[in-house]
This record gives structure tokens, C-alpha cells and sequence, in this order.
């Protein structure tokens, strides 16, 4: 479809059934789920293994075709942990996984397919045993990791630092900088002289948030139930 045909109402329902959704199925598999998520098709949600837990706030966006997984561990060592930080953005195709840690910190943002990994998964020389070699992962408050880009076992990326797309990150980076490649190199240094608006600031901004609700609600307000019938069950160019 090239645009929304769903009534308002119909928006507003599908909201409070995803909210509902949520706290009955989502929330009981985690350690902790902070107030207000906002999980779009909660349902391609995957949470695999203890020790999971995500922040006030976070925004995360599933698709049947490419859901968004955390998973963590037990194995004869320890167990995994993921902490996602609050006011934080993963997009569909998100996967993490965790032997040991692996921190997400507060506003950052993890684009379509983006991987995060803490183990090798199986050692070097012994292809049977599982896990292998694993080092925490930690995302420091702020970053952005680019579409398809992988963070590796034992990397640190620095505070406001950007991932480029497909990268693979292999040695920590620091904070305030732009990396991209395989393996990922420093390509520039941010500007910091500029603000920096974080996820927070907009959540934060009511009178912007109440501008898009209203937004919304004016694109939706022409929509009627049986056109959107119609869009479902006989489509036409154009729709």
C-alpha cells in the first residue's frame, strides 16, 4: 500500500491491543521493562534465555519477515545478559546475542539488521564446543549502528559515535566519531561544538509529540471503514 488506509480508530484499537499485548506476553520474559514501550507487532518480538532487559521508552519495530531477536546463553561458564538502555530505537532484523554482556546505553539506535554479537559462538580449533571465546559488548549512551553493520565480541563504541552501514566492528571506537568499513576505521570526527539532540529531548518535548499525534490524526481523518475494506479485499492502482 502506498499509504495508510486504516480509520483512526481502527489505529488507536490496533495501539491499545499492541500495549496489551505487550504487558501480557512481552513483559513477563524479561527481567525488566521499563514504562511506555512502544513495540510495533509485539508478536515478532523473539526473547530467548533469562537476563534480558529493556529501558523506559524504547521504540521497536517488527516485521514477520524480519523480527527483532535477544537472546541470551547458559553455558558451562556463565550466562548472558542484554541490557537496553532507556529511550532506545531497534529496527526490524535487530539481533543480539549474548554469552557474557552486552549493554545497549541510553537513546541509542540500532538500524534494520543491525547484529551485535559477545561470543565466536564455537572455539577455533574444537568446532564442537559451544561459545567459544566471549567478551561484553558496550554501547555507550547515544550511538547510532548503521544498517546491516556488526558489533563484535569485546567492542566498545564510544559515547555519540555513528556505525556506518554494513560495517564490521572488530576493534572498540572511540566516543564522538563517524567509523565505517570492513573492518571498521575512524572516518571523521564529529563536530563538538553542536548540540546534540538525543531520542530523550524529542520524547521529552510534549508540545512536539502532541503536534505529531495531531498530525496523524488529520492524515487519517478522511479514511472510512469501508475504503479501508475495500483496500483489503480488492485493491486498485494507486492505493
Amino acid at each position: 500500500m502506498r499509504r495508510d488506509h486504516r480509520p483512526y480508530p481502527l489505529k488507536r484499537a490496533q495501539a491499545r491491543l499492541e500495549a496489551a499485548y505487550i504487558q501480557h506476553f512481552v513483559a513477563p520474559h524479561l527481567d525488566a521493562l521499563g514504562a511506555n514501550p512502544m513495540i510495533m507487532k509485539p508478536w515478532y518480538l523473539k526473547v530467548h534465555g533469562k537476563g534480558i532487559s529493556i529501558g523506559a521508552q524504547p521504540h521497536i519495530v517488527t516485521d514477520r519477515a524480519r523480527p527483532v531477536a535477544l537472546t541470551t546463553w547458559d553455558h558451562p561458564k556463565g550466562h548472558g545478559l542484554i541490557a537496553i538502555g532507556d529511550y532506545c530505537l531497534l529496527c526490524p532484523g535487530v539481533r543480539i546475542d549474548s554469552a557474557t554482556k552486552v549493554q545497549v546505553g541510553a537513546n541509542s539506535m540500532l538500524a534494520a539488521n543491525a547484529y551485535i554479537t559477545d561470543a565466536d559462538w564455537h572455539n577455533q580449533y574444537d568446532r564442537s564446543e559451544p561459545v567459544g571465546n566471549t567478551a561484553a559488548v558496550v554501547l555507550e549512551e547515544n550511538t547510532w549502528i548503521g544498517d546491516s553493520a556488526i558489533v563484535c565480541k569485546g567492542v566498545t563504541i564510544g559515547r555519540n559515535s555513528i556505525i556506518g552501514a554494513g560495517a564490521v566492528v572488530t576493534r572498540s571506537v572511540p566516543a564522538n566519531v563517524i567509523a565505517a568499513g570492513n573492518p571498521a576505521q575512524v572516518v571523521r570526527e564529529l563536530d563538538r561544538d553542536r548540540d546534540m539532540q538525543t531520542r530523550a529531548d524529542l520524547l521529552a518535548n510534549t508540545q512536539r509529540m502532541q503536534g505529531l499525534k495531531n498530525l496523524e490524526k488529520q492524515l487519517l481523518a478522511d479514511n472510512s471503514w469501508s475504503e479501508w475494506v475495500r483496500t483489503l479485499l480488492n485493491p486498485k492502482r494507486g492505493d
